[in-house]
């Protein structure tokens, strides 16, 4: 199986991961909306032998939601969400947007979708453009 690097924004924490993904969910939970700042959290789900730390884990930082199994692991220097291992499964969770390349899967459902922002449909309707509008 081949395997993915990633990395955080600022390149300080950078991993290698197997391209063998158990899950790909895109949370909706209000939880998951704070902790991402979006939408949504888009989350693949690694077996715990799977990742390998390149650099920089001395910058991770992690955060637990008190009475919830939800975490939040980030670069200490730029704020990017890298993987963390689950406290209920595990598993490590990878963030799909800190991969460097597309990975084996594609997501496999959107879970606590009656949370979704009510905007999220309105916005995948919006006009596309392919760079920053002026």
């Amino acid at each position: 199986m081949s395997t993915l690097n990633g990395s955080c924004l600022c390149g300080a924490v950078q991993y290698r991961v197997k391209n063998e993904f158990k899950r790909f969910f895109m949370c909706h939970c209000t939880q998951c909306q704070k902790a991402t700042g979006s939408a949504h959290a888009s989350n693949l789900f690694a077996v715990p032998d799977n990742l390998e730390w390149l650099t920089g884990e001395n910058f991770i930082k992690r955060f637990d939601l008190p009475g919830r199994s939800l975490s939040k692991a980030f670069c200490s220097e730029c704020g990017s969400g890298v993987p963390y291992t689950s406290r209920a499964s595990g598993m490590w969770v990878v963030p799909a947007g800190s991969l460097d390349g597309q990975p084996s899967m594609t997501p496999v459902a959107n879970i606590f979708w009656p949370e979704r922002g009510s905007w999220y449909e309105a916005g995948l309707e919006a006009p596309r453009f392919e760079k920053f509008m002026k």
